[in-house]
């Protein structure tokens, strides 16, 4: 690794990491585009570290700040955690079979529904 790489990384892992504390992303929306478009790594390569990343608790500290405040529902998470293991490995299999391009832009083109989504048709805060 040079010094640019380590510099590169660890600006990656502090936005990230500031990222998921603040709105709960990370991976996806942050280190993945960060990896293609700053190292020059494959999307493939960039989608195998962000998960590489995740199978240490990296989240563990954030999470129990959010549960010291009340706003961590456990049981909604430990089902969704449960469930995810199942889910990652299938689309794992799924992603590993499909080409470069066909995969960046299936990563973009959620990336961007789930942006109008948001931006346009949140529900409204419960009164």
């Amino acid at each position: 690794m040079t010094i640019n790489e380590i510099i590169i990384l660890a600006c990656i892992g502090l936005a990230a990491g500031a990222f998921s504390g603040m709105f709960g992303i990370g991976g996806g929306l942050v280190m993945v585009p960060a990896m293609v478009f700053f190292l020059a790594m494959s999307q493939h390569e960039a989608q195998g570290t962000s998960l590489g990343v995740l199978v240490i608790p990296v989240a563990a500290i954030a999470a129990f700040n959010y549960y010291k405040q009340g706003e961590l529902n456990v049981k909604y998470a430990l089902l969704i955690g449960l469930t995810f293991v199942i889910g990652g490995y299938f689309g794992s299999k799924l992603s590993l079979g499909m080409g470069q391009l066909m995969l960046k832009r299936a990563f973009g083109v959620l990336m961007l529904v789930m942006a109008l989504k948001l931006i346009f048709f949140s529900k409204a805060d419960p009164v």
